[in-house]
């Protein structure tokens, strides 16, 4: 699934505030709201990172993001960290097991 860079306007150097965001239509097709946490893989990194979505922000239809420190990180390691208005960048999410993803930077062609 297409997935975009999200940041709460904080921009911090440590991660903070930083996630991605998830269309609504993938939120309910992909994830499901008996779960507490979902692991991430960053591309790149060997070990996941747990990212909590027992809360309301995530299934209600205003929010749905998928927020943590590590992400950010990993966003400016990659220089996605700053974007124009409105045009954060695109990435990728696969499911790669249940309640497992796999977030990639988008090959774009």
């Amino acid at each position: 699934m297409i997935v975009k860079a999200w940041n709460n306007g904080s921009h911090r150097i440590d991660g903070n505030g930083y996630g991605i965001k998830i269309l609504i239509h993938d939120r309910d097709r992909y994830f499901d709201s008996s779960w507490k946490t979902i692991s991430v893989v960053l591309e790149g990194y060997n070990e996941p990172i747990y990212v909590n979505i027992n809360k309301a922000s995530f299934w209600n239809n205003t929010c749905h993001e998928l927020i943590d420190k590590e992400i950010g990180k990993w966003l400016i390691e990659h220089h996605l960290d700053r974007w124009q208005y409105r045009r954060p960048p695109e990435l990728e999410l696969i499911q790669i097991g249940e309640r497992k993803f796999l977030l990639k930077v988008l090959n774009k062609s």
